[in-house]
């Protein structure tokens, strides 16, 4: 059980507690107090990896702008993403350590961008970013000591999540070494002269301390409305999204708990090589999202009586998937519908994680390209820097 907490913005309508009423949001008395983090990206794919960056970067400050940007961007400097880009904005915004995002933000940051948000610096991942002719995107920042770095989330890479979407396996989880996975990443992380550190693919380790940074630990208060949902939650995506945004709003004051299965019950019921990401994955994925206050790991496929007298839950919620027979052949919603407490949902958003695989399959070409395309303008850096007898962590500054 891992307990979320609520993460309503701490600005509403761009005020914040403490801001007195008719003081310029952008005022210089406001900046004294308030510290704005500026973070931009394509956040293509959405995983834990991006929400872990944002995290570390909302604890330099006290309120994050995140800028986003268009499709023709990163068509431009990097190749086709696999979302459009209103699914993106809606993505990063579910995200709860986001206070505001910034829609079609420039792929290349200048102290222009950053002045204009009234943001004091940027963070960036310890990896490195470059335009289509290989240069930094964050060299001028960088150049006014207005850049800030995080630690970049190992074992998870929109090259790693691509990889196991099409080597339909079962066991895709434990396959680092099965040469069949090493032949697809080879093919999405791995250009003509070897890997990069930044774009090649790495094995997540679930740590507590992990979950610890990403959950809040608030209990329901009383006048919550204590609402539950169950599935697996895989490839956490805008669907997903939408659905628990339509739970939220169910109630006035609600508290949203989340049951995930266990990857062996997922694959019993949905088959293929589902998961595609383990349950730690998963539950780090799902605890990042705004809507959602606790995690139960590994809950029970049946919707039972325990469960619901445990939690004192007053709704269960599903949306319009089909909801599938436990073992024994029974309806896991068969307790909550008899107490009169299940409700169908439609978030009117009908994607699935299955949609989100035939993307990629249908795409696959274009994705290969474009991961070679940046991983060969990485290389090219590196091999700079070697010649220079420099270190990784000095890369950055060759492609100013």
């Amino acid at each position: 059980m891992i307990k979320n907490g609520h993460h309503a913005s701490d600005e509403e309508g761009g005020q914040r507690a403490g801001v007195k009423p008719g003081e310029s949001p952008c005022s210089p008395e406001k900046r004294k107090r308030v510290v704005r983090v500026w973070c931009d990206g394509c956040y293509d794919m959405v995983h834990y990896g991006h929400s872990n960056q944002l995290r570390q970067a909302k604890a330099m400050g006290d309120y994050l702008v995140v800028g986003v940007h268009t499709d023709a961007e990163i068509a431009k400097h990097k190749g086709p993403p696999v979302f459009t880009q209103a699914e993106r904005y809606k993505m990063v915004r579910a995200i709860k350590w986001v206070d505001e995002i910034v829609e079609g933000a420039p792929y290349v940051t200048t102290l222009e961008t950053l002045d204009k948000y009234n943001c004091d610096f940027c963070v960036h991942g310890d990896d490195i970013t470059l335009t289509v002719d290989g240069k930094d995107t964050y060299a001028e920042v960088k150049r006014e000591e207005r850049y800030r770095e995080c630690k970049r989330t190992q074992g998870v890479s929109t090259t790693d999540l691509v990889g196991r979407m099409l080597l339909m396996t079962k066991t895709h989880h434990s396959n680092m070494d099965n040469p069949d996975y090493q032949q697809h990443t080879d093919n999405f992380g791995k250009g003509p002269k070897g890997h990069s550190p930044w774009t090649g693919v790495s094995q997540f380790l679930q740590t507590s301390q992990k979950i610890i940074q990403f959950a809040s630990g608030k209990e329901p208060q009383p006048g919550d409305t204590i609402i539950y949902v169950a599935g697996a939650f895989d490839l956490f995506h805008i669907g997903h999204v939408d659905f628990l945004e339509t739970v939220y709003n169910q109630a006035e004051r609600p508290y949203v708990i989340v049951g995930l299965h266990f990857d062996q019950e997922v694959n019993r019921y949905k088959g293929k090589n589902y998961p595609i990401m383990n349950v730690h994955e998963r539950t780090l994925s799902v605890l990042a999202c705004r809507y959602v206050s606790e995690v139960v790991i590994g809950a029970p496929y049946a919707v039972g009586k325990d469960l619901l007298d445990h939690f004192k839950v007053d709704l269960v919620c599903h949306g319009k998937t089909e909801v599938f027979s436990d073992k024994d052949g029974s309806d896991p919603y068969a307790e909550p519908k008899k107490r009169g407490v299940f409700r169908s949902l439609d978030s009117e958003n009908g994607l699935t994680t299955d949609d989100i695989v035939q993307r990629i399959i249908e795409n696959r070409l274009l994705f290969e390209a474009r991961n070679q395309k940046k991983e060969a303008k990485e290389m090219a850096v590196i091999e700079a820097m070697k010649r220079r007898g420099e270190h990784t962590d000095d890369a950055a500054q060759l492609a100013q």
